[in-house]
């Protein structure tokens, strides 16, 4: 009852020696380097064929094509593995930093309302919970095709400069 076709769904399709076409280039690609002598490249359709080879003349030399290539598709380098690390702990510290705003600002409500507006108190309260985030983004933002140690050195000054001194002054239990 069960033909071959049945049984390919029970193997993997690597297996067929006929699905192996091997490695191929686009028409107009020469394969360099180590190896390249095994990579064969596609033929083209006949018309395609002849219009090629006219455009080969006016086409610049491969090496030209090349240099081209390292200058204009070079991916540009992401940030290394430290780097990451250091701004996921400045993240860590800049949110701990407005978590600290939220608790310092609210034990100082009760004594700040006889000093400013209650409406004047609460946007500087909230202004001071997100300057360590605006702080934090705008150094990335600012920084982003700069060097690394430039966006430590901000986010090192950013976190000394932002530091909750309510919180620090007055505690979180203080009197």
């Amino acid at each position: 009852m069960s033909t071959d076709r049945d049984d390919d769904a029970l193997s993997w399709g690597d297996d067929d020696p006929t699905l192996d076409a091997g490695p191929s280039l686009p028409p107009g690609y020469v394969a360099v380097g180590k190896g390249g002598e095994a990579i064969t490249p596609t033929s083209a359709p006949a018309a395609d064929a002849e219009s090629d080879s006219r455009s080969d003349a006016a086409a610049p030399a491969p090496e030209a094509e090349r240099a081209d290539a390292d200058t204009d598709d070079a991916p540009a380098a992401g940030p290394s593995n430290a780097a990451l690390i250091i701004l996921g702990v400045f993240g860590g510290v800049y949110a701990l930093e407005s978590i600290g705003w939220i608790i310092g600002g609210l034990r100082l409500q009760q004594y700040a309302e006889f000093l400013v507006a209650p409406l004047a108190y609460q946007v500087s309260l909230w202004l001071a919970v997100l300057t360590p985030l605006i702080w934090f983004v705008t150094v990335l933002l600012l920084t982003r095709g700069g060097r690394s140690w430039v966006r430590i050195l901000l986010l090192v000054l950013g976190a000394l400069l932002v530091l909750p001194w309510p919180f620090i002054m007055v505690g979180a239990i203080g009197q």
